[in-house]
């Protein structure tokens, strides 16, 4: 997973199958976007009375729909799934889809999903701790054919997953964290890491300013690699956009993204994800500059 300069887009599931969603994936792999991800939410945000769809069916539809273009999630988290059952799903996916599954995946926060099925929502270190248990889990249960397991938070009873994923020696997890704990994870279990940027400096912060958070960033995931005796050249490094100082802007021009991304890939990223544009929300943008983003930057770029 190592080439670089890549560019995909995240597809929020918010609209019927039959009804334009279909259309989107399609389009996506038309368009020749490296990878289309959606988010894995019981809901999210703004959408939240809104129509949103479970993500492992809009994957498993889109892998059925499409043939080239990978498939993944930005991101799975603990808050409301458990590995095993998720393995289960994950190495179905994977083997519909005929091997194109990146499993994007990270602690999980406060949002909706932390209190959706009846409980209290977790503290930050209980958070990190139950993300520290999940991946190892996960990792097994995606490359042996039975795991048992008991945990503080997870366990498992001979667990079977045969006959494990198309992608040997399993689908790559694509680790999203900025602390040292979830770095340490991306580091031992990742094929790529993920970032959205530093969100302190979100609503106040300059570009400049994030872009110096992300590369120290990086430098920290470097650490970690070194700790874990790992080139930290294997990994991936993903930025997904929107969450930055940047915001919008990057989707204006073309001349715009070809800036942004060329600063972000010198700072060592390998992949940009944007946001398919949605009407009427904070990922409005105009389709024809956006699919003019995704046939002519990287060549703009060199590649």
């Amino acid at each position: 997973m190592t080439s670089p300069h890549r560019l995909s887009t995240v597809i929020l599931p918010v609209r019927r199958w039959h009804e334009g969603g279909r259309d989107q994936w399609l389009r996506a792999e038309e368009l020749g976007f490296h990878t289309a991800y959606t988010y894995d939410h019981l809901s999210w945000r703004s959408f939240r009375d809104g129509p949103w769809f479970g993500a492992v069916p809009t994957l498993t539809a889109a892998a059925t729909a499409t043939s080239r273009m990978r498939l993944g999630t930005l991101v799975t988290s603990p808050n409301f799934r458990h590995p095993v059952t998720l393995a289960k799903e994950l190495i179905s996916l994977d083997d519909v889809s005929g091997g194109r599954v990146t499993l994007g995946i990270g602690a999980g926060g406060s949002g909706f999903d932390a209190t959706a099925l009846g409980q209290e929502p977790w503290s930050p270190r209980e958070r990190a701790d139950r993300f520290a248990e999940f991946v190892p889990l996960l990792d097994r249960l995606l490359t042996e054919d039975a795991v048992s397991h008991r945990g503080t938070f997870y366990s498992a009873d001979e667990a079977r997953t045969v006959p494990g994923c198309v992608q040997r020696p399993r689908l790559p997890f694509a680790v999203a964290a900025t602390g040292p704990r979830g770095l340490r994870l991306a580091a031992r279990h990742g094929q790529a890491w993920v970032t959205t940027g530093d969100p302190k400096i979100f609503g106040t912060g300059t570009p400049e300013e994030s872009r110096a958070a992300l590369r120290g960033q990086l430098g920290k995931l470097a650490a970690a690699c070194d700790e874990a005796g790992r080139d930290v050249a294997e990994l991936d490094k993903i930025l997904l956009t929107g969450f930055t100082p940047d915001r919008g802007r990057p989707l204006e021009s073309l001349e715009a993204f070809v800036d942004f991304a060329g600063e972000h890939f010198a700072l060592g990223f390998t992949e940009i994800v944007v946001h398919w544009p949605i009407p009427d929300s904070d990922f409005a943008a105009d389709q024809r500059i956006f699919e003019q983003i995704a046939t002519e930057a990287l060549d703009k770029l060199g590649r």
